[in-house]
């Protein structure tokens, strides 16, 4: 990125995103180019006047705050209409110009997981998630959830200790972790996967900026399993964007007698699948997730042996783009042509079949015949 002031100026212009993107005669002006546009211009297109205040009279104290952030080691900006932008997130009528990013951002490619719930949840509650996150990160999901305490804190440590990838969605800037209490998690978290905000440096965790990361954690995964919750819950929220951003809802039934199973039990009213184990969850995802099920009951499924039989064209162009180097979701979809979900897809089929093996960072490489990992 040659100059990022531009999407850093957009990031900061409270209630723009990709749904309400301005066009012209039919078409849309390249969101970067808007700061450049004169107000009576912005005006026209419509955009409101607090917005056009942000786009022309940026704050240069929190630019420069921005870009100091930026210049720290593994941080980027995965900017809207790039290769790096995760496809799935596109897709949600309100999909933010930028998110900051610190660690692996192929790692946002990968097929995900949403685990959420109580940040006060039960003993049984705690282990559940993270049971459940372990065996599905194992059989190669990717967990996403919010770094709170509770239920979120527990299928981050989870994930990790499969050895898998989690992603964690912050509800303020990245300059920052909240809870503070997840200081060293947020640490692990950077290190194997990533953490993620469209907040920009020096936003405060305020309460009315968690609505905004529940619709990123939903936005990112194919479903959300809801582990424990009120009946006033921010993770009936997340529950709620995910069912209207078109993705699958899972919720775990408990005692009647408690008052966090009652969330989870509206939840299976509505509509939500209800789980008992992982393979429940596989079996509703279908043909994204072909071929993991098999992992599902296992506490730490080793990889298949490579089976040698015929690939399909597009799986022989993937492995050739792989080579023998480790690679990212990025740069296959860069060598291949191939659509970053298709890419991340096809990569969890070949490490079933033993043909390749994950690599810390969101990173893969082939596995020779033969070789156990």
């Amino acid at each position: 990125m040659d100059d990022p002031k531009p999407w850093l100026t957009l990031a900061r212009a409270q209630g723009l995103h990709a749904g309400n993107l301005p066009g012209t005669t039919g078409e849309t002006i390249p969101p970067q180019f808007l700061p450049r546009e004169s107000p009576a211009t912005l005006a026209a297109l419509g955009l409101g006047a607090a917005v056009i205040d942000a786009l022309r009279n940026p704050d240069p104290d929190g630019l420069a705050a921005d870009e100091r952030w930026l210049a720290g080691p593994g941080r980027q900006l995965v900017t809207w209409g790039s290769p790096a932008y995760p496809a799935l997130l596109a897709s949600i009528p309100d999909a933010p110009l930028v998110l900051f990013v610190e660690g692996a951002a192929s790692a946002l490619h990968l097929p995900q997981l949403a685990i959420v719930g109580s940040r006060n949840p039960t003993p049984i509650g705690r282990d559940t998630a993270q049971d459940f996150a372990r065996h599905l990160a194992a059989a190669g999901l990717a967990i996403t959830s919010g770094l709170a305490l509770g239920i979120d804190a527990a299928a981050h440590r989870g994930a990790l200790a499969a050895g898998g990838c989690t992603i964690a969605v912050l509800g303020c800037g990245l300059d920052r972790v909240y809870p503070r209490e997840n200081t060293g998690l947020a640490q692990e978290i950077a290190a194997s996967g990533a953490l993620v905000s469209d907040l920009p440096t020096g936003t405060t965790p305020l309460k009315q900026h968690f609505p905004r990361r529940n619709r990123l954690i939903s936005g990112l995964s194919v479903g959300t399993l809801v582990v424990e919750a009120a009946l006033q819950s921010g993770s009936l929220i997340t529950a709620r964007l995910a069912a209207e951003q078109g993705r699958e809802v899972f919720a775990i039934p408990g005692s009647i007698h408690s008052p966090l199973s009652r969330g989870c039990h509206r939840l299976i009213r509505q509509g939500a699948k209800l789980v008992e184990t992982a393979d429940d969850i596989f079996t509703e995802l279908g043909a994204l997730l072909h071929g993991m099920r098999s992992g599902a009951s296992a506490e730490a499924p080793e990889p298949q042996e490579d089976s040698g039989h015929a690939l399909d064209k597009d799986y022989e162009i993937l492995l050739d783009a792989l080579g023998f180097e480790p690679a990212g979701v990025d740069t296959l979809v860069a060598r291949t042509g191939f659509e970053a979900g298709a890419v991340a897809s096809m990569l969890l089929i070949l490490e079933l079949e033993g043909r390749i093996a994950q690599q810390p960072g969101g990173l893969f490489c082939r596995r020779l015949p033969g070789k156990k990992e």
